[in-house]
């Protein structure tokens, strides 16, 4: 069971207090309270709950009943409209109490939802009432006034967002710890489907004071509950995309011991370069699958050579570089990963056509392959493994810079630069074991963008590349292996490598 932390106890108990208060007011003798509306809202809201707790229909249905108080808030936000506040707080308890749980303490959870819901509903309603709603909304012969009526429905849409967001922040912050600008993030997100809620909740206000009366407001309820079944199925699927993708880094992880962390930090700095570049919301995703995927075709590569600790023979060297089509073959019928596919496949090309595995050069390049290029050289430069030690970001940033436009693609190199300005980085040892240490005040020389860009098979597969096609200050052909920095750079090859250009 999670310790809940006692500053979070005394803000549950606060929230208990302040909705306590707010529902207070409903009860006193003299208040014209209208139980009839109270009681039918509240049922309805309490009803429209107990599916999701259900784990008989939830089994029946496969798991898609839509789950949390958030699918059926336009019932709440009706009762802003219809009631006076604390009457409309009221209409919150049932069925957030009822509400399913699914982590201990069970008890505190409910009675925190309960206390931070009627809060809500109870602003909501205030905002409402303060805009003249009742009289926007008409009753039974009189028409409801819009577009006026827009107003208050909105007002109330926004406040139970404001509200209910700032609570949750709150009580993130005192129980988790988080800072407060990571605790209250998700209000933007917030906004759109709380407007949604509150024109669902307007209709049902507006039907339920009309001639037809309470059954017909019901009906709106009937779309609502279909998006939100429509939501649900699509968080299951993503939920098992996430999985998928979770399973095969594991498997690469367990294979190479000598990266493991690497590909969730190629997947988040390559979302950092799509972001800088102004990429499309939907496409963060995928460019991010790219970077975590990018070396599955790993699990194609014998254990035996990629845990060799000896120099590679040319024909070892040359299976490594079948590593992305190994893992373009793989992922190529998950249909999810769109172009990250591309991605997986090129990665190694280079801007001047002298990468692997068709030694494509420039725009021929896929954008999203030059993208994790970028990152994966970078996080190879920073990250600290067994038989390196991470090199400081801005030695990384000179050295990709000074390899734009030949190795990488420039644009791509100045937004990832950019985005370190804007949110720096922080490394993280990559390996079972702790770097290597040397003598104190000892300088450590950059690596080559050449072997950075090899990302997981660094010490591997360092000089896949022709000698001669590279600038004299990469070359390091005349020293010997005891002379480098790097404890496995004694299996580095300078003879070229066949590449299966032919290959489609």
């Amino acid at each position: 069971m999670k310790v809940i932390p006692r500053a979070a106890r005394v803000y549950v108990g606060c929230a208990l207090l302040g909705a306590a208060a707010s529902v207070l007011p409903a009860l006193r003798p003299d208040a014209a309270t209208p139980w009839v509306t109270v009681a039918l809202l509240a049922a309805l809201y309490a009803l429209c709950e107990l599916p999701a707790r259900c784990r008989l229909l939830g089994r029946a249905t496969g798991g898609s009943v839509p789950m949390g108080t958030g699918s059926f808030f336009p019932v709440l936000l009706a009762a802003a409209l219809l009631l006076p506040p604390a009457a409309a707080a009221l209409t919150a308890l049932p069925g957030s109490l009822l509400a399913r749980v699914d982590e201990p303490p069970a008890g505190l959870r409910r009675a925190w939802r309960a206390a931070s819901t009627a809060l809500a509903v109870g602003a909501a309603a205030r905002a409402a009432e303060a805009l003249s709603c009742a009289r926007a909304l008409g009753h039974e012969h009189d028409a409801p006034d819009f577009p006026y009526a827009l107003l208050p429905a909105g007002a109330a849409a926004l406040t139970f967002c404001l509200v209910l967001t700032a609570l949750d922040g709150g009580i993130r912050a005192t129980a988790d710890g988080l800072p407060p600008r990571a605790a209250w993030r998700g209000l933007g997100r917030a906004l759109a489907p709380h407007a949604v809620h509150g024109l669902a909740g307007l209709m049902m206000a507006v039907l339920w004071r009309s001639t037809y009366g309470p059954v017909s407001a019901l009906f709106v309820l009937l779309p609502m509950y279909i998006s939100c079944w429509v939501f649900a199925q699509y968080h299951r699927e993503r939920a098992a995309h996430q999985a998928t993708i979770r399973a095969l880094v594991q498997a690469v992880d367990i294979k190479d011991r000598y990266t493991r962390g690497h590909s969730e930090r190629v997947g988040h700095a390559s979302v950092l370069i799509a972001r800088e570049l102004g990429m499309a919301e939907e496409r963060l995703d995928v460019v991010r699958f790219a970077g975590i995927l990018h070396d599955v075709g790993k699990l194609g590569v014998p254990t035996r050579v990629l845990r060799k600790d000896g120099p590679l023979t040319p024909e070892e060297r040359r299976v490594i570089e079948l590593h992305p089509e190994y893992g373009h073959e793989m992922v190529r019928g998950i249909g999810f990963l769109g172009e990250a596919r591309a991605a997986i496949l090129h990665h190694h090309e280079r801007m001047d056509g002298s990468g692997y595995p068709y030694g494509l050069h420039g725009d021929e390049i896929p954008e999203f392959a030059r993208v994790v290029a970028v990152a994966d050289a970078f996080d190879a430069m920073t990250s600290t493994r067994s038989y390196s030690r991470a090199r400081p970001v801005p030695t990384a940033v000179a050295e990709l810079k000074r390899c734009a436009g030949s190795q990488f693609d420039a644009r791509m190199v100045a937004a990832l630069v950019a985005a370190l300005d804007r949110h720096g980085w922080q490394p993280a040892v990559t390996a079972d074991e702790s770097a290597p240490t040397g003598p104190p005040g000892g300088n450590v020389p950059p690596p080559r963008a050449a072997e950075a860009a090899r990302g997981q098979e660094a010490a591997r597969q360092q000089e896949t590349q022709p000698e001669a096609g590279r600038r004299p200050e990469e070359s390091e052909a005349g020293r010997r292996p005891e002379e480098s920095d790097d404890p496995e750079a004694g299996r580095r090859k300078e003879a070229p490598v066949t590449r299966s250009r032919g290959r489609a």
